[in-house]
């Protein structure tokens, strides 16, 4: 089976306080963060994994780290570098992993980035969100446009690999130029690298309960083709739904996942794809989701875990690899999966196809246009 790369990431559950529109495992804090004692726990999380990513006597090789959350940058410099050392010596490391901690701009100063950067981070993902004053109180967050301005600015002078800003869109009583005027702000500011995505409402999060007025459609397809040919203007590059970049500038974690590739998820809830290089298999690990219940040592870290059946790969492999926009080599579905496409997913493939929402020439698939417009209605071809 053909070698597929492996990545680490590392969820730190805690946030300052809990966002309305935030639906992920994160845990507002009441008092200190344990930090010596949870890092403790995630190295032993790491080493209870390591038969996953046995090849033979071999291990498998981290291409790249994403420690998120929560909000890791709540997280000491000293914590990092402990965390960071510990993984690898737990488990081989690429010489040149690309490094991602993701980091509040309330929660951060320029001491701190450094101390992080010492530790091992080499691309930093800045939660922005809006630089705007009615927006920021409205998502809950508690940094000013001011202290984003200047988390960029910290990010920048200390030449990183890279940097990314997260710019949110289709914000509560937000009009188009409200919106451009935020990513006008962060391209000014020079960031390699912007996840521009829109606000959704999920379940189990406060805006599901008390939903905000949000834009009418047609403002946000407004907004959606405006900034996205504002960012092209500006010399990013759309690789992925929702993820710009300059070139050489893309998020390697990020497109390893995309490309349906393995990775281990320790910490709180963490998520972890691997496939079993003898086999073909491909496990999913979901690992305890309260912090309390996670770092009970009467408990093992793993809360489920199980096989993909075999009717859902198509989906699974679909569902990751449509959300970019290069091509998909149509041999790729096999060399991630062990099998080819039976006959009914060839069928959806062709149904997809016909409604123009698929492309398919010279042996790849490419998303199209409304494709991309209609991202859901191209995945439940093949539910």
């Amino acid at each position: 089976m053909t070698a597929i790369p492996l990545s680490l990431y590392i969820h730190v559950p805690w946030c300052v306080q809990k966002c309305p529109y935030c639906d992920f495992n994160s845990h507002q804090l009441k008092g200190g963060i344990p930090e010596a004692e949870y890092v403790a726990h995630l190295l032993d999380d790491l080493e209870a994994d390591i038969p996953l990513i046995s090849d033979g006597p071999k291990l498998r090789t981290i291409q790249s780290i994403f420690i998120g959350g929560g909000t890791p940058s709540l997280l000491s410099p000293y914590a990092m570098r402990t965390l960071l050392d510990g993984v690898k010596a737990r488990v081989p490391l690429a010489q040149d992993a690309e490094i991602t901690m993701e980091a509040n701009p309330g929660t951060v100063e320029s001491e701190r980035f450094s101390g992080f950067k010492q530790a091992g981070v080499n691309r930093i993902s800045i939660g922005v969100q809006s630089f705007q004053p009615q927006h920021l109180k409205i998502l809950g967050r508690i940094h000013d446009a001011q202290q984003a301005s200047s988390a960029i600015a910290y990010a920048k002078d200390l030449n990183l690999r890279s940097f990314n800003t997260d710019i949110m869109h289709g914000l509560p009583e937000q009009s188009l130029e409200n919106a451009l005027s935020d990513l006008r702000h962060s391209i000014s500011a020079q960031a390699p690298h912007i996840s521009w995505y829109q606000l959704t409402i999920e379940p189990n999060t406060l805006f599901h309960s008390k939903p905000p007025k949000l834009p009418e459609d047609d403002v946000l397809w407004d907004i959606q083709i405006a900034g996205a040919q504002l960012l092209a203007e500006n010399g990013y590059e759309q690789y992925e739904i929702s993820a710009y970049a300059k070139t050489g500038h893309q998020s390697q974690h990020n497109l390893n996942y995309w490309r349906f590739g393995d990775y281990l998820g320790i910490g709180c809830g963490a998520h972890g794809k691997i496939t079993d290089t003898s086999d073909s298999s491909i496990l999913r690990t979901e690992k305890v989701k309260h912090p309390k219940g996670y770092m009970d040592l009467s408990k093992p870290y793993m809360y489920k875990k199980h096989q993909v059946a075999d009717d859902d790969l198509a989906f699974e492999f679909f569902m990751n690899r449509f959300r970019l926009l290069e091509p998909c080599p149509v041999n790729e579905f096999e060399k991630c999966t062990g099998r080819r496409l039976n006959d009914e997913e060839q069928k959806r493939i062709n149904i997809a196809v016909d409604k123009g929402l698929l492309l398919e020439d010279n042996d790849v698939w490419q998303v199209s246009e409304l494709g991309r417009r209609y991202l859901n209605s191209l995945l439940s071809e093949f539910v």
